[in-house]
């Protein structure tokens, strides 16, 4: 899990971890990872910071296969899933 605290957001922070991550990580050819639909913040973070693509939304019709059915419209149920491909 990656997160940057409260109070330390537009610093960075986020962005240089993922780079020393990616650094340590170069034999590694994709990247995926998942959040929440409504995580706007994650998703800008994520597309426009790291140079991730969305290539799926989960929902309830289409329900990630490595996520438990929550309630019915619990919006941990819609997701969105992220690749970069180095």
């Amino acid at each position: 899990m990656l997160f940057v605290v409260t109070g330390e957001h537009g610093k960075g922070l986020g962005l240089a971890v993922w780079q020393a991550i990616e650094r340590h990580y170069p034999q590694t050819k994709v990247w995926e990872t998942h959040t929440p639909y409504l995580e706007k913040r994650n998703i800008h973070f994520y597309v426009n910071k790291c140079g991730f693509k969305i290539v799926e939304f989960y929902h309830g019709k289409n329900p990630a296969p490595h996520l438990q059915k929550n309630d019915e419209n619990s919006p941990l149920d819609e997701m969105f899933r992220f690749e970069k491909v180095m």
